[in-house]
């Protein structure tokens, strides 16, 4: 994933609405809801109409109260004032309401795609990358896209017309005095080219902080026994106020930096203001200033449009400010797609299922090789144990069946078919999974067993339950199969976790079972209960089982001892105790009592 936060060169207002990403941004944004934002730009222009004319019309209302023979413009100006004002309201609920759905629609639509992206990655994918980045990248940088193209659309339609309509009336109005006024353009483009300048390094600072928020409070929730047994709730403290402060210190710097801009414009048109007056009253030029309304409509016009030249003058920050998101969303949504489907994929077979892995070679990111031209077969309706030491690939070999990761050469087959041209949903009917790593959703118990099957009846649910031994458990928690387990399943123990695993599998009714030390969590009376249960399970399923428990394992069809990658030994299990090999050794250490 690219570094969003890398340095660049400075650039220039033309280069940043010339910059690439940023194009990309509004071409890809902007043409679905084009209705909307014609809409609102067109309520931006009679905003901007509205709020010239509230200037011009201070003209005649200073020249209309000050003609006492003629009552009656006085009316006709009121009038005008109220409707001037009336429409510029209107328009500006317009502009606003059109504003915030184009704006929550491209959020919605960012943030899908962002997901989207996510869930085509490989396992590696979420090793390598942090939650925290990954929680990041879909939320903040969404809206600050959304910010950004806010800020281009209000900035040059609404802002910019504003402005140039109110130049207009003091053109009008003065011309000689509004040529003085000119100096203030170039003194804030010249000040808030050095502001620019620091925004780009503070918001990579700012949100590698909020990302470790997210990552201490993630690790404090998901690790809260580890924290409260080993009485880590100080450092845990210290690591979150630290990280607190610097987003703290950071949010105050930029801050600073768009308020800047306030006390710059302020200075230079009190300057320009002072200026006028003083020019109007010594009458320098040698000319007539005009009527008191020509000036009273000039003063307005400069004085309002002091509030849109500061926001031109901020745009430039807050659009810097914003791009750092949009990189981090591009840098994500360019990631290529490490699992990807055929073009036109296969259906797996239905009914019984043989697998079988053909000169495989694998190997993780940055680290040695697995496999290196690995054959093995697991024959359809068998049972196969994987045992060996830890670190012997029996893990990673799931992991290839279950195509999270696809070999670096050979072939993993499922009745003959290579993974990479199956479809996926096919390929995840097929399997069913228990890991050691067992994951539960923050949900009731009847949801989270069903989750797999959604068509699934409540008495096929309870049934999974019995067979797996959970059933009596669950009918013993405060609302039964009701009972919302929470985040993970934390109410529960490691071993009620690992039963509704296992009765999530045996409900998806798969013909191919993989259990990746599917049992560690029980104790033995669990365990001999639930091995019973697989026992009849797995009949006429194809099964691979992972264990370092051999008592898990004894009832296989076939045992495969794997040691650095390598079939150091395969066959029953009276073969392999014959044999007094390595496996004999594994039996005899965990049987010696």
């Amino acid at each position: 994933m690219t570094d969003p936060s890398a340095p660049e060169p400075h650039r220039s207002l033309r280069g940043v609405l010339s910059d690439s990403l940023l194009w990309r941004l509004l071409t890809e944004s902007l043409p679905e809801h084009r209705g909307k934002y014609l809409a609102a730009i067109a309520a931006m222009v009679v905003v901007a109409g509205a709020t010239a004319l509230t200037a011009w019309v201070m003209g005649a209302i200073v020249d209309s109260m000050t003609d006492t023979q003629n009552r009656s413009a006085v009316y006709w100006v009121a009038a005008a004032v109220a409707g001037i004002f009336f429409v510029k309201g209107i328009a500006s609920f317009a502009q606003n309401v059109l504003l915030a759905r184009a704006g929550n629609r491209i959020v919605a639509q960012k943030q899908m795609l962002l997901y989207n992206r996510i869930v085509t990655q490989d396992v590696a994918f979420f090793n390598a990358t942090h939650t925290s980045d990954v929680l990041l990248r879909v939320t903040q940088s969404a809206q600050m896209a959304r910010s950004v193209i806010d800020t281009i659309v209000t900035g040059f339609v609404r802002d910019l017309l504003t402005l140039l309509g109110l130049v207009a009336v003091m053109f009008y109005q003065q011309p000689v005095l509004s040529l003085v006024s000119l100096i203030v353009g170039p003194a804030a483009i010249f000040g808030v080219q050095r502001i620019v300048r620091r925004v780009h390094s503070i918001m990579a600072q700012e949100m590698a902080g909020l990302a470790e928020i997210i990552k201490v409070v993630q690790e404090t929730a998901t690790g809260a026994r580890v924290v409260k047994a080993f009485a880590l709730e100080h450092l845990m403290t210290a690591r979150m106020d630290d990280a607190v402060r610097g987003v703290e210190q950071r949010a105050n710097k930029m801050v600073r930096l768009e308020a800047l801009t306030t006390p710059l414009m302020d200075t230079i048109t009190g300057l320009a203001i002072a200026a006028i007056v003083v020019l109007s009253a010594v009458n320098v030029f040698g000319q007539a200033v005009g009527t008191p309304g020509q000036l009273m409509s000039f003063v307005t016009a400069f004085l309002m449009a002091y509030e849109p030249a500061k926001r031109l003058s901020r745009m430039r920050v807050s659009i810097e400010a914003g791009m750092y998101g949009v990189r981090m969303m591009y840098s994500l949504l360019d990631q290529p797609a490490t699992l990807t489907e055929a073009a036109e994929p296969v259906d797996l077979p239905e009914g019984p299922s043989g697998v079988a892995l053909e000169g495989v070679s694998f190997s993780y990111p940055g680290a040695r090789g697995v496999f290196s031209d690995l054959t093995l077969s697991f024959p359809a309706g068998t049972t196969t144990a994987l045992v060996g030491p830890s670190g012997g690939g029996k893990s990673t070999l799931l992991n290839l069946i279950l195509r999270l990761y696809d070999p670096d050469q050979g072939r993993v087959l499922i009745d003959g078919i290579d993974l990479r041209a199956a479809s996926f949903a096919s390929l995840r009917r097929k399997i069913a999974y228990v890991g050691q790593d067992t994951f539960l959703f923050a949900t009731s118990v009847m949801e989270n067993l069903r989750i797999v099957r959604p068509d699934a009846t409540d008495a096929e649910v309870r049934e999974a339950a019995r067979i797996a031994n959970a059933d009596e458990f669950i009918l013993g928690m405060p609302k039964g199969y009701d009972t919302p387990i929470g985040e993970n399943g934390l109410a529960l123990s490691g071993g009620q976790r690992q039963r509704l695993a296992i009765a999530r599998a045996v409900l998806r009714g798969a013909p191919i079972l993989l259990l990746d030390e599917a049992t560690s969590a029980l104790d033995s009376h669990s365990e001999a209960l639930v091995r019973d249960a697989l026992a009849r399970v797995t009949e006429g399923v194809t099964t691979i089982v992972v264990a370092h428990r051999l008592s898990t394992v004894l009832r296989a069809d076939r045992i495969c001892y794997l040691d650095e990658g390598r079939i150091v030994e395969m066959g029953s299990l009276s073969d392999l105790l014959a044999r007094k090999g390595a496996f004999r050794a594994l039996y005899d250490q965990q049987f010696a009592a």
